[in-house]
């Protein structure tokens, strides 16, 4: 069975991300930073400085939790009930959104908000509260992400880090966890803005794992999820990740 897109979004648009469009298109800023620019980081840093005093007066903030963790397998897994997505090059990230604002974590827990103060900026979703999982990435010149970048970026040029979102874990007061993945997607496709801006939603795919790797140029890995699977935190047997592979006389 050949590989196909969740038809959530046009596949030429998550393969312009992937490697097609340019950084530009993805309205991503590749320049150095001017000084207008630097201007406007700091005034952004004090923008969420400012939430983050707030919250603490506020109370009532959303509890980080920890992520879910893929395990490695020598082969994704086959037939039905799974579903595949890009394993993208950044880092492991978790947006809360609640009455104190909004805070970005690290796979840890450590608040990155100020760091990734862009995105903080760009969360304007049409919800109360939220726990959304995800990557941030830097889009290299061809769209793909660019993990040797990304670290420069996060100090010196914040304004090219977008977030991939690929799972939520609450909405509206409501715990997702235990929910079918595929629930949880559709209420996240739902949530976040269609396009290439600062804050996306990651497409999966059904079909053929090897298929998939041939289908994306410069695909090294990608994460298979069971559709009925709820969200439990740490190392999972129901989140495989696996390396480029090519079947014996192919």
């Amino acid at each position: 069975m050949d590989a196909k897109l969740t038809t959530i979004r046009p596949r030429a648009q998550m393969l312009a991300m992937l490697g097609g469009g340019s950084a530009q298109a993805a309205g991503v800023q590749v320049g150095r930073m001017s000084g207008c620019l630097c201007r406007s980081a700091a005034v952004g840093r004090s923008k969420v400085a400012s939430l983050s005093k707030r919250a603490k007066v506020i109370g009532g903030r959303l509890e980080f939790i920890p992520p879910q963790i893929p395990t490695l397998v020598e082969r994704p897994p086959e037939g039905e009930g799974w579903v595949h997505e890009v394993k993208l090059d950044g880092y492991r990230t978790q947006i809360i959104i609640d009455k104190g604002g909004v805070r970005l974590y690290s796979k840890n827990g450590r608040d990155w908000t100020t760091k990734y103060w862009p995105i903080a900026l760009a969360a304007e979703l049409p919800c109360r509260s939220a726990i959304i999982d995800g990557e941030v990435i830097v889009p290299g010149e061809q769209g793909a992400p660019d993990c040797p970048a990304l670290e420069a970026a996060i100090w010196n040029e914040p304004s090219r880090l977008v977030f991939v979102a690929f799972d939520i874990l609450h909405l509206n007061g409501r715990n997702l966890t235990s929910l079918p993945l595929l629930q949880r997607k559709q209420a996240l496709w739902q949530l976040v803005e269609h396009g290439l801006g600062k804050i996306q939603y990651s497409e999966h795919f059904e079909g053929n794992a090897l298929a998939i790797f041939r289908a994306i140029d410069k695909l090294e890995i990608i994460i298979s999820k069971r559709t009925d699977s709820r969200y439990r935190s740490g190392p999972s047997n129901t989140w495989l990740k696996a390396k480029y592979f090519e079947e014996a006389g192919s």
